[in-house]
């Protein structure tokens, strides 16, 4: 794979959500689940962004004992919902999500081809975004959970109505 142009390198800095990993990877520093964009210049001048997102299964952030009926279900309905991730981003993509459960996480992979960088730098985070969105859509009430889901739940509370969870 040969190294994305100087003007990717230019977006994802000024965009300011993602640090660089490697010469043609980024990591998502805004989210508080793991995020990767790994870029890949085509023979056409457009780029292909690779968004790869892991995300924990809900016994691996609870302290409580979750029953396999409830992970299988709840694993799902998180399949189900974040598969249908079209008006997220600002090009004009369609999008066929892999979702993958691996051990403890479910892998999220996405990827779109875009001639503009900084549209395709602004739709992988938006991405990265939408993943971690439907991930706190989908928690359930009346487990104690742990990290990084206490603080986003913390976090979510504070900018919202202060609800429980």
């Amino acid at each position: 794979m040969s190294q994305p142009p100087d003007r990717v390198r230019r977006a994802f800095a000024d965009h300011g959500s993602f640090e660089r990993e490697t010469d043609d990877q980024w990591v998502s520093v805004t989210t508080a689940f793991d995020g990767d964009v790994t870029v890949e210049p085509l023979e056409d001048g457009r780029l292909r962004f690779e968004i790869t997102v892991r995300v924990p299964v809900l016994s691996a952030v609870t302290t409580d004992h979750v029953a396999d009926v409830v992970e299988d279900g709840w694993s799902e309905t998180f399949e189900r919902r974040v598969v249908d991730v079209g008006g997220v981003t600002r090009g004009d993509h369609e999008f066929d999500p892999d979702v993958e459960r691996d051990g403890d996480e479910i892998v999220v992979t996405l990827s779109l081809v875009e001639i503009n960088e900084r549209r395709g730098v602004d739709d992988a985070g938006a991405l990265i975004d939408f993943v971690e969105g439907t991930y706190v859509q989908g928690v359930i009430p009346g487990y104690e959970y742990t990290e990084p889901v206490a603080s986003v739940l913390s976090s979510a509370r504070q900018q919202g109505s202060g609800g429980t969870f």
